[in-house]
Order: structure tokens, then sequence, then C-alpha cells
């Protein structure tokens, strides 16, 4: 724990120092990077880290959000040799679990002090396009790695602070925008120098024995608070799943499973239960590492609403163990695609999000949009000869509501670190018009607290075959949950030519091809409700339906509020409401309609079932078997073994699973 010789004063000095030396870092990079999905939408991080791989030090204001409890122990040793002025890189999933995915490529850079590497500087930037199958590298439709454009080992990209030219020439053979990638790694580059300098200042500052041990103490410190957090919950086991709307093409759901248990100042989260190793690139590579930091960004955003004044850095993760079994969504085997693991991680978020809220209900808001959707558009730009590929706008729904408060419009809590870009920046970048952008009436779950609006962005294109992805498209399907009373959010959509004869609407497809002259309109989902809509003062309602929030018809049939020329009805209202209240039933979660359905045939029980059967076969079996069973159990089938025994004499190559008692 905390280094008792460490002055409490000095250390939150030391802490500032490095927090500062990682805004310092970002700024280099937001300034110079080349593409808008960088230098616009701020998908990138740096950090600085201790000699094992550890990270004590992120920016708060600029860049994402997910890494603060990074470690890259795995990847380090995966370098023979680190001399000073030497950069290493990768973007490759499966070499250390390091990246993620392959458009995140991460760069790290050794730190001397007198011949001594004393920390590292890191980062990575997310690359418009590494090559592969799609421009953007990235669909659900994906069904292995290789498809998913270049991947780079951990190698060095810089030796002696000269590049390797070869990298550099593999990379513009392969991806479709390559000055863009190259520009954005030498901006990151820069940022890793300038954490470099700022690391070598603090040095002077604070002598080099201090600055070694203040940067674990700050660890033990978050540490510390973490700890500090979990003893104020009470000690219990809660269970929670949520559903990515589809686990591939086949279009069957995705569910993550999490039973979280706290005992004191630790906790557990067991992910058993959840889906098999996907047929798509929605799989969440984590090597089954227990503090993976991508099994644990939910977490962080509990913390962090309970204690805005955390250290965010590797401390954190200590006192959380992750449990994932191999050969699961969360703990893939190569080749398994990645690509989309936002995806799923949106729904991670969720899943951790609605367990604490059973642990502390008082203290947690409802379900955020968790829909984070990143439309790119390759099409030719006419103006001046040549073919662009670009991100519009990332299209983030609203935020669920909070225990005080309403939730955010068009930011979705747990994904707001995308920032807008800004329309007149996209349309100079992109040969398109876009013809509508704001927040969607009517989007927001209902309850005392409303949900937060979703957002909406409408955009024509001019030319042949432009070609669109829209990554992390969810909750077309599965509505955000609302909670203690309060109402699920609406859905997300994504519709070619709306409004006209034309018109076409896609569900959960994330890739399309426009022509010259439509336009595509994508649509987040919202933020869900708290508490009972009854209880909303009259008033608010009001206000919500002139602002154009909530339209007069939702006014009366969610929140029981008559509205006439634009003034409350007081008799009728209070009328209203007193039907609502006869017919409210208490229950802490309200997930809408469409999962309700769902799970009147896949119930929990029936669901544990079927992971516990598919963890009885060989892996690359079970997302196979999953999608038989799935088009089976009530259909021909009254029962899973009776749907297995049809899958089996349709398919006997089917490995023979006793089905025990458990699983009949």
């Amino acid at each position: 724990m905390t280094d008792m010789h460490f002055d409490p004063v000095d250390l939150q000095v030391l802490a500032n120092h490095s927090r500062a030396a990682a805004e310092n870092m970002a700024y280099t990079l937001h300034r110079t990077a080349h593409s808008a999905f960088v230098k616009e939408t701020q998908d990138f991080t740096v950090m600085l880290s201790d000699t094992g791989g550890n990270t004590f030090a992120v920016p708060m204001e600029l860049g994402a959000t997910w890494y603060p409890g990074l470690s890259f122990a795995k990847t380090l040793g995966m370098i023979d040799e680190y001399r000073p002025g030497d950069i290493a890189i990768t973007n490759d999933a499966y070499s250390g679990y390091f990246a993620t995915h392959t458009p995140d490529t991460h760069l790290w850079k050794p730190i001397f002090h007198e011949d001594e590497i004393i920390a590292f500087a890191a980062g990575h930037i997310h690359n418009t396009d590494m090559g592969g199958a799609v421009p953007a590298s990235l669909s659900r439709s994906l069904t292995e790695i290789h498809q998913e454009g270049i991947r780079f080992e951990p190698m060095k990209l810089m030796n002696e602070g000269v590049f390797d030219e070869t990298i550099l020439s593999v990379m513009r053979s392969n991806v479709r925008k390559p000055s863009l990638n190259i520009g954005d790694i030498k901006a990151l580059v820069g940022a890793l120098n300038t954490g470099e300098r700022k690391v070598l200042n603090m040095v002077r500052s604070f002598g080099i024995d201090r600055f070694r041990r203040g940067i674990l103490a700050v660890q033990d410190y978050a540490e510390m608070h973490a700890r500090d957090l979990l003893r104020s919950m009470p000690d219990g086991t809660w269970k929670f799943a949520d559903y990515a709307d589809e686990d591939s093409d086949k279009a069957n759901p995705c569910r993550l499973n999490l039973t979280l248990t706290i005992q004191g100042d630790e906790a557990i989260l067991d992910f058993t239960g959840s889906d098999p190793q996907l047929g798509s690139s929605l799989n969440v590579p984590t090597g089954g590492d227990p503090r993976h930091t991508i099994l644990l960004v939910g977490v962080y955003y509990v913390l962090n609403t309970l204690n805005p004044q955390l250290l965010m850095n590797s401390g954190l993760t200590r006192p959380f163990t992750c449990i994932t079994p191999e050969g699961t969504v969360l703990n893939p085997q190569f080749p398994a695609a990645v690509g989309m693991r936002s995806l799923t991680c949106a729904r991670l978020r969720s899943v951790i999000f609605g367990a604490f809220s059973q642990a502390i209900p008082d203290r947690m808001p409802a379900a955020p949009a968790g829909n984070n959707c990143i439309v790119n558009v390759m099409t030719m730009d006419e103006r001046r000869g040549r073919s662009v590929i670009t991100s519009v706008n990332p299209v983030v729904g609203g935020g669920g509501a909070m225990p005080k408060r309403d939730g955010t419009n068009g930011s979705g809590a747990d994904a707001a670190y995308l920032r807008n870009t800004p329309i007149e920046i996209t349309e100079i970048e992109t040969p398109i018009e876009i013809t509508r952008y704001g927040l969607m009436r009517d989007s927001g779950g209902a309850g005392r607290w409303r949900g937060g609006l979703a957002t909406g962005v409408d955009f024509r294109v001019f030319s042949p075959d432009s070609r669109v992805t829209a990554r992390n498209r969810d909750r077309s399907r599965f509505r955000p949950w609302g909670i203690l009373g309060g109402k699920a959010a609406g859905l997300s959509d994504m519709i070619v030519n709306p409004g006209t004869e034309n018109e076409k609407r896609l569900g959960n497809i994330d890739f399309t091809v426009l022509q010259p002259g439509d336009v595509l309109h994508v649509q987040s989902a919202g933020g869900g409700g708290r508490g009972h809509p009854a209880d909303r003062e009259p008033c608010r309602v009001a206000q919500d339906v002139a602002r154009g929030y909530v339209s007069v018809e939702a006014a009366a049939q969610d929140y029981g509020v008559v509205l006439v020329d634009g003034e409350v009805d007081t008799d009728a209202t209070t009328e209203l409401r007193r039907r609502m209240t006869e017919t409210h039933t208490d229950t802490h979660f309200h997930f809408g309609p469409e999962r309700d359905a769902f799970e009147t045939l896949w119930t929990a029980e029936v669901y544990e079932k079927l992971t516990d059967l598919l963890a009885a076969l060989p892996i690359h079996w079970r997302f196979f078997v999953k999608t038989e069973l799935f088009a089976r159990l009530g259909k021909t089938a009254d029962t899973l073994p009776e749907a297995l025994a049809q899958v089996r004499v349709r398919f006997p190559q089917v490995p023979d699973v006793k089905v025990t008692a458990k699983s009949a």
C-alpha cells in the first residue's frame, strides 16, 4: 500500500505534475494529428507508465477514457532491447493483449535517466483505416482477424530516433489513406517526446528516488480509494445480463452475463455464462487477464461517479478480479475477429452498471444509450478529383437518468469522450451535405428523472458507390433499461432515404453503399429513465414539450400529463396519473417489450443451460451449435436436449455432448 515515507501533500503534487505531463502529451497529439477522427473526434489515448508497464498518469481533458488501468507488461518483454530514442509499435490484438483491435495503433517509448529506464511514455491512435475487407477496416460481418487489416506484432518503429522505413512502406502499401495514418503516427511520436521531456523535468524537480517511489505510491493511493469505495458498499452477490442486438449476420442476440460479488474491499466480476466466442468481430481479446483494462472500463465509470477526485491509474484495478472462461466472447482464441469489440464493450459497461445498480441503487443512474456509432464514408471528392475516407461524426446517444437529475442529452455518459466534429469541418473534408443534425424527440426513457435524448444525423452523398460503415450499430432491438420505476429508452435506427418511396430501413446493418442523391439517417438510442414518470412535476413535462424534447402525445401516454395549448390541464392530469399509478408494478429494471418478449422463451435459466451445454463442446463448434439451437428451440423443438438431438441428426459431426440434469 501507500509508501508511508511519502508525504501526502508531496504525493498529490507529484500526481498533479504527472497528470499535467499527460495532458501536455494529449495537447501535442491533438494539435498535430492529421485525421478528423483523431484531431476532432479525439479517439486516442496517451499515458505515462512505470518500468513494469503499469499506467500512473492519464489526461482527463482530452482523448478516450478507456485506459487508465492499462498494463502492457506482457508486451514490454517482446522487444529484445531498448535504447534511448527507441519507440515500439503494435496493433496486433493477440500479441500480449495490449492493442485490442487493428485500427488502434499503440506506441511506447522508454524514458532513460543516466542510462537506466525510469518510465515509459505510451499511447494509441485509432487509425481511420488499416486495410482489410471494408473501408475503415471494421464490420460485424468479418469472421477472422486476417480480414481486419494489416497487423504489426510488437517491433521497433524507431531505432535511436530514426524511423524504420520498412514499416512505413508496408503501411503505405496496405492501407487506403496512408498519409492520414503516418501523419497521426508521427503526431503520436511527438506526444511521446513531450512526455519524455516532462518526466525528465519531474526528475529534476523531485529527484530520481522520490520520482521512482512516487509513481508507485500514486498507484497505491488510487488502490486505497478504490478499496474504500468497495467497503462503502454492502457485501453480497448480484446477477445481471444484457444483450447486444446481433451476434453476427445470423442476427441472434449476444448475451453477456455477470455475477458481481463484493466482499469487504474486494470484488469479483464473473462473466461465466456469457456467449461463446462468436463467428463475427464482436469478440473482446483479453487473453483471460483478470484485470484487463478493457473489462474494467465500466468499473472506472462507477468509481469515478462515486468519487470524482480519484486518481486514475492502474492502482484502481487491484481490488477487482475478472473471470472470463476461455473460448467465450470476452476471451476468444486466435484468429477470432475482434474489430467490433467496442460494440461488445458498450454492452459490457451496461452489464457492470446493471450489477452495481442493484448493489447501490441510490447512487447509480439508469442505462446510457450504449451505442456510440462511428460513421465513416469513403467516396469520390469530385472537387479535388480523388477519393477520400473520413469519419462523419460519432452518433452518441443520451445518458441514463441520474439519482438527482435528468440524463445528459446527446452525450451517452460512458461514450461522452467522443467529441462532435463540427459540420463545417466534415463538409470541407468530405464531399457530403449534412441535412439534419440534432436531438430526437421522445427518445429518452420516461421517469421522475428523464433519460437523455438520442442524437440523429442525416447526410446526402453525391458520388456513385459511396461506401459507408457505421460501426457499433446497436440498441435497435434491446433498449437501454430504466430503473426504479423509470422506463426504457427509445431504440436506435438507420434508414436510407427516409420519408420517400425509396425508404429502406437497415436495422443493425453496419455497411451500406449509397448512390448520388441518397440520404442516410443514423439515430442513436436514448438513455433510460429513473423513478416513476408520474412523479415528474407536470411543469417540467410541459417544459420538455416546449423545448421539443417530448411530444404532447408522449406527455400524456408516458407521464400522465395532459396539455391544452401548452398549459397543464390539472384535473385531467390528476385523473390520468391516478389510473397510471393503479396499474404500476414495482420492479428494479424496465427493459421494454422487445426484451420481455425474447425472455419468455430464453429465460435466464434456459440461457444458463445453453451456455453450460456449449461450454462442453470444443471451441470451434460452439458458435455454430448456438446458431443451430436458436434456429430450432421454440420452433421445431421444445427443450434444449431435443434441439441438440435435431442438430446432431442433421450434422452428425457435432461432438456427442452428454446433457446433464442441469443442462436438460
